[in-house]
């Protein structure tokens, strides 16, 4: 690409460093253009709720939750933890769901893991379902490949019997 003429020439030097600073320039304008694209939402940190905080009423996010208190209403969200000292009284829905405390109501998620301090009354719609040694689970099992959106016709399917 370059010469040793060319570098010693006093000409070409003034060239060069005219080309090397609008080199970077264009640089600098890729990187504006590469934020755009990061607010795109970057993942948020999830939500908590802490031990000695009680809920009453729904709770919807298209984020992540983790729930160490009590909550009695209905909640949605993408990636919901159930703590050890949590305790939810109404529907869960989620695609991930983990469980380690407890759920009284219907549990619907892609994924649920019930872990072995889980306590689940309820039925359970899933498309994949761990349930670890030790776990207290008292309900049906049922899978589904959507069980986001077909859970909730099988409950109008059962509330029209």
């Amino acid at each position: 690409m370059f010469s040793k003429s060319k570098i010693n020439e006093p000409g070409a030097t003034t060239t060069e460093g005219a080309t090397a600073s609008s080199a970077p320039a264009p640089k600098t304008d890729s990187k504006p253009a590469a934020p755009a694209p990061s607010p795109a939402k970057p993942k948020p940190a999830p939500s908590t709720l802490s031990s000695d905080l009680h809920v009453t009423g729904n709770m919807k996010t298209t984020g992540d939750i983790q729930v160490e208190g009590t909550v009695e209403g209905d909640i949605r969200a993408h990636l919901l933890t159930i703590g050890e000292s949590a305790t939810i009284k109404g529907e869960v829905v989620a695609d991930d769901v983990i469980v380690n405390g407890r759920i009284v109501g219907r549990v619907r998620g892609l994924k649920v893991r019930l872990t072995s301090t889980a306590r689940v009354e309820g039925d359970i719609i899933h498309k994949t379902i761990a349930i670890e040694s030790g776990a207290h689970f008292e309900g049906s099992v049922q899978r589904a490949d959507d069980p986001l959106s077909t859970a909730s016709s099988a409950s109008k399917k059962a509330t029209d019997k």
